[in-house]
């Protein structure tokens, strides 16, 4: 039987845990996730999991931080004047919102904490610096 390898497309369908137990995404009850293997377009170790997988076949990886999101780094938070904030925007605590950068790409930052002075603005991924375990099941090789 036919096993995934790099440059495959693939679709599975998936349900990824904290440590703690608690889901933070699945596939189930929608369409299943397709990406072409080393296309660099999913985390690493989710990649990894894959390769050699047949149709059909399911299991249970566990993600280190460094294969997921990587670490959660301080320096990606930076607490700005409230007089930065665009008057048209209220910011609330985990609201999502987006820095054009020097270079003109669009950051994605979140709110973590507001003052009547001070907003303060995360651009960790919200999964940064968390061990991921993923059930997965290889629904197709394309």
């Amino acid at each position: 039987m036919a096993q995934a390898k790099h440059g495959d497309t693939v679709k599975v369908h998936y349900t990824g845990k904290l440590d703690d137990g608690t889901v933070f995404d699945s596939s189930t009850n929608r369409e299943p996730l397709e990406f072409t293997i080393g296309a660099g377009n999913i985390i690493p170790g989710f990649e990894k999991a894959v390769v050699g997988m047949a149709q059909g076949e399911s299991k249970t990886e566990v993600i280190p931080t460094e294969q997921a999101y990587g670490p959660y780094m301080e320096e990606m938070v930076v607490t700005i004047d409230r007089q930065q904030m665009p008057a048209e925007i209220e910011p609330e605590v985990g609201q999502q919102l987006h820095i054009q950068q020097p270079d003109g790409q669009l950051l994605p930052v979140m709110v973590t904490d507001v003052s009547d002075s001070t907003v303060t603005l995360d651009a960790n991924h919200p999964l940064a610096g968390e061990n991921l375990t993923f059930d997965i099941q290889l629904v197709e090789i394309g």
